[in-house]
């Protein structure tokens, strides 16, 4: 073909233009364009699929019989067009006859065809038709001629869209691919069960014109939006806005390598070049980017071209001027949130009434948006690949991540089954509801303090609903991680009341600020910290807190202030060395004494703690111990610390077990010498909120645990179940000679003993 790609589809889209504007019949427009697409490729053949009612039909041709027009008719899947439909992806033959899905026609005449070539019309991601041409010698079509076709199926779909060419159930909304269920599997960030519509966090912009009036007006439209993005991946690389753990680089290098990827641009270039305008240029390019996704083996490679995804979708945003996330929008009924990752502020952003659950393609147990989201009571599945796929908008959704699943479509069996497990899960439930006025006393007489962690000024009503002994944990850090800029004293202090107040009587512990590494605050500026390989391991929490004082200082004042007339108890994070914990209590003196030297009202007592996260600090805890008031072990971190492994890695999350005896020993040990030292000590991880593993804690000699609003009823139901001195004594043989996994031993003992393990 002596013309290139772009001028060939220009030119195609020149005379496309000029038959839509007449006022012809849908059946002459559809004739006069395959007419137009055969002659300028000079194709001997020239034919338009559509879907409508489910199945592709022949709607117009040049060079097949015209008898067979509306009469020839393929499934998703069946033929040359049914497959390249269904996998909306490009097929280019020089014999069609020797491929598996070809599917003969004799009403068509096609049979002296040799050569074809097709390329799925797209509307929303959804193949809406197909584009074929046909030779009768056989050929492979050359890249500039498919290149054309691509570019003229862009145009053709917002044709088909916008002038009726269809009817309803043919036009945009049907899908290319199975309308059958399918299934989607995860890994459990957050357990619960959840329905609703998937709604997508960062909604698909829908390209509704494609034929530009002006080239060069498009083409400085792409480069004023190549500009703003690569300053918003400048400000991600200095604020740390995104990414966790040794992975933060590797991502921000990768999404800069794309953003000034020349290749990148060019293409895009030449698609305006073709007579696109910016969106569809973005778009031709990005389907193209999708097609080559399916063919890569390579898994690093796959996920780099995902990442070029993502920055297509952010470009596409910032030059249709359409940036606001579905929050800003609203949610109109129950729904599910489809989202790559997210932030804490942004799940903050949601209806809670209409929000039932999330859907991540990536996430962490440790990410503060799991955190969030579990106290939320919002379950959460994680590592779901390739939604934008599988998944549209609107789409059904029944989420279980119990079961590490995600149904798309569900059947009316599936969904039957669905509502039966979760009306049990409800009532499970209830029972436990029934459960907040009862102490947890075990059976043989023993009173286990059952305490909630909290972050949120909404987190205090589950003190009320759950019946809990007051808040183990509250986590400072989540006001300064919703808000946009450095709250201020005031603020604070306003927070901490509120939170003092709902708990009454009962106590609460305050956990200082827990920012920095993974958690950096996009206000503060990290440039003299340097970039950390090892966040989690990092400058971070009390450390960060110590070197910037003044930080704290406010805290410390807001929180002496709030406290007034009351016990007042103030938790130290990740403290590795016993001077750290002196550090920190003297900078919390020193404030009360300034603030009792102007006349402010005191708390009647201030107790201060640490949390052992870090294992070097149970090496001095003898030093420690006669220090502190009481102990707090922070699971999370501490296995992670222990193992030397990342617990947000997919290939390391599910591998250390929080039974192994390796952990319980460990705790063992502290917890002995807490007691010996009459210092009272607890559990403030995800570990006590589990009933098999917190039953494993109380018979260490754990009686304090600190856990979420949600699993505050089944521990309860599972301590007034169990015999505690029993399952003491039975775990010292246990540890001392650990010959069997002892997450079967103890699920065998609570098995045998009765033990409520909901």
């Amino acid at each position: 073909m002596a013309l290139t790609a772009a001028a060939s589809a220009r030119e195609i889209l020149t005379r496309l233009h000029d038959v839509m504007a007449k006022r012809l019949p849908a059946q002459s427009k559809l004739n006069s364009v395959a007419e137009i697409i055969g002659t300028v490729l000079d194709s001997e053949v020239c034919s338009i699929y559509l879907l409508r009612e489910g199945v592709l039909e022949l709607f117009a041709t040049r060079g097949l019989a015209q008898e067979a027009v509306h009469v020839t008719k393929l499934a998703l899947g069946e033929g040359l067009v049914g497959t390249i439909a269904a996998n909306v992806e490009t097929l280019n033959l020089d014999e069609a006859a020797t491929h598996p899905d070809f599917a003969y026609r004799p009403e068509t005449g096609e049979e002296r065809f040799h050569s074809f070539a097709g390329v799925p019309i797209i509307r929303r991601e959804r193949a809406v038709g197909v584009l074929a041409v046909q030779h009768a010698e056989p050929r492979r079509y050359a890249d500039v001629e498919i290149e054309a076709l691509q570019t003229v199926a862009m145009v053709l779909s917002e044709l088909i869209a916008n002038a009726d060419l269809v009817d309803q159930t043919g036009g945009a909304t049907t899908r290319p691919q199975s309308t059958a269920a399918s299934r989607a599997s995860g890994f459990k960030l957050v357990e619960g069960m959840a329905a609703g519509v998937a709604v997508f966090h960062q909604p698909r912009i829908t390209i509704e014109h494609t034929v530009a009036e002006d080239i060069e007006v498009e083409r400085h439209r792409v480069y004023a939006a190549f500009d703003k993005m690569r300053d918003q991946i400048e400000r991600m690389a200095s604020q740390a806005e995104f990414g966790g753990g040794g992975e933060h680089d590797e991502v921000l290098a990768t999404y800069k390598m794309f953003a000034y990827d020349e290749g990148w641009s060019r293409r895009i270039n030449e698609a305006i070049d073709s007579g696109l305008t910016a969106e569809a240029a973005i778009e031709r390019v990005q389907q193209r980017t999708r097609m080559r996704m399916r063919e890569i083996d390579d898994a690093l490679l796959r996920d780099r071209m995902h990442d070029l995804e993502d920055l297509s979708n952010r470009l596409l945003r910032i030059v249709s001027g359409q940036l606001g996330t579905a929050a800003q929008m609203g949610l109109r009924q129950d729904s599910i949130l489809i989202a790559r990752n997210l932030g804490p502020a942004e799940l903050l952003e949601y209806d809670r009434r209409r929000l039932k659950g999330v859907v991540l393609e990536e996430g962490s147990l440790t990410a503060h948006v799991t955190i969030v989201a579990r106290a939320m009571g919002v379950p959460v599945l994680g590592r779901v690949r390739d939604v934008r796929r599988l998944i549209a908008e609107g789409d059904m959704l029944l989420l279980d991540t119990a079961e590490e699943s995600l149904f798309v479509r569900p059947t009316t069996a599936m969904q039957e089954a669905f509502e039966a497990k979760l009306a049990l899960s409800q009532k499970r439930r209830a029972a436990f509801a029934q459960l907040r006025g009862e102490v947890p006393i075990s059976k043989d007489g023993h009173r286990i303090t059952v305490m909630v962690n909290a972050g949120l000024r909404d987190d205090l009503a589950a003190l009320d609903l759950t019946g809990a002994d007051g808040i183990g944990l509250f986590r400072t850090e989540f006001q300064f991680l919703v808000s946009a800029t450095l709250p201020q004293r005031e603020a604070q202090r306003r927070l901490y009341k509120d939170v003092l107040e709902a708990a009454g009587e009962r106590p609460v512990t305050f956990r200082t600020v827990d920012i920095g590494g993974d958690k950096a605050l996009p206000y503060l500026n990290h440039d003299e910290d340097g970039d950390e390989e090892n966040p989690a391991m990092g400058w971070r929490a009390l450390r960060l807190a110590l070197d910037r004082d003044g930080l704290m200082k406010a805290q410390a004042r807001a929180l002496i202030e709030a406290g007034a007339g009351k016990t007042l108890n103030i938790m130290f994070p990740m403290v590795s060395e016993p001077w750290e914990f002196d550090a920190a209590r003297d900078l919390f003196e020193a404030q009360r004494a300034w603030l009792a030297a102007r006349g402010r009202k005191m708390p009647t007592e201030i107790r201060y703690g640490a949390m052992l996260e870090v294992p070097a600090l149970a090496e001095v805890l003898d030093i420690l111990l006669p220090k502190i008031d009481f102990l707090s072990i922070g699971t999370n971190d501490l296995t992670q610390f222990l193992f030397a492994a990342d617990r947000a890695h997919p290939k390391l999350a599910l591998r250390y077990d929080w039974l192994s005896p390796s952990i319980l020993r460990f705790l063992k040990r502290v917890i002995d010498q807490a007691h010996a030292a009459d210092v009272p000590v607890a559990v403030c991880g995800e570990m006590g909120g589990r009933p098999l593993e917190a039953m494993a804690l109380i018979g260490l000699g754990i009686d304090r645990l600190s856990i979420t609003p949600a699993a505050v009823g089944p521990i309860k139901a599972m301590v007034r179940s169990l015999d505690r001195g029993a399952l003491i004594d039975a775990m010292q043989p246990w540890l001392a000679d650990p010959r069997a996994p002892l997450r079967d031993v103890l699920t065998g003992w609570a098995s045998e003993h009765s033990v409520e393990l909901a």
